[in-house]
């Protein structure tokens, strides 16, 4: 039985999350000072880990976060088919009560099924799975490459495990996350599926949570 083990992680804190400014695509912000300690926090607990080959989306948030990893010199590769959804309009924007309303009203209409509605000038959830499924068929046709880390983004994770795990897009919610948390997959060659060992894990920063 041939499996692959991948080491999903979202990148860690950028100003614009600690601001909420809605980032998306779009914008190409880099890890902050907390973002930067979660990365080496998550470095430090999984150095040990021998990963054959570490996968970044197109923006340097992602770059940022598996920079310690790269820098030992494990094999790296940029798929932008892992970048987050675009979020349209409302990208570098804090929302207000208006775009509150409109963010809310999309989330609703996604979770009542409607995944095909994209944002306002941006993508749907079934536009991110079509990219998305290209950078999966990458990272799978390596079987011998295991395991790997994946550094993605927290509405792209979601719409990725909800697929990888055959559930409903409209299911994506269900998927928790949080800067610089770890979801670790098994993917089964033979049945071609995918396992979720671990979820959402953030046990690796619990030292940088009892230091502030």
């Amino acid at each position: 039985m041939t499996q692959k083990t991948i080491y999903l992680i979202r990148h860690g804190e950028t100003d614009y999350n600690r601001r909420g400014v809605v980032q998306g695509s779009g914008v190409d912000s880099d890890l902050n000072e907390m973002g930067q300690a979660q990365a080496m926090a998550f470095f430090q607990a999984y150095q040990h880990v021998p990963f054959h080959k570490v996968y970044i989306s197109g923006l340097k948030r992602t770059y940022q976060t598996a920079e310690p990893f790269i820098e030992l010199g494990i094999p790296h590769e940029k798929l932008t088919g892992l970048n987050e959804i675009s979020w349209g309009v409302m990208e570098g924007k804090v929302p207000g009560n208006i775009d509150n309303e409109y963010y809310r009203s999309l989330i609703e209409a996604w979770s009542s099924g409607n995944t095909a509605v994209p944002t306002d000038g941006g993508e749907s959830p079934e536009q991110v799975v079509a990219r998305q499924r290209v950078a999966i068929e990458t990272i799978l046709a390596q079987p011998d490459e295991t395991p790997v880390l994946v550094a993605m983004h927290g509405r792209a994770m979601r719409i990725l495990l909800c697929w990888l795990t055959n559930r409903p897009l409209a299911e994506m919610d269900h998927f928790e996350h949080s800067n610089l948390c770890l979801y670790k997959l098994r993917y089964d060659y033979d049945t071609q599926t995918f396992e979720i060992e671990l979820a959402n894990d953030t046990t690796h920063l619990l030292s940088l949570a009892l230091a502030q």
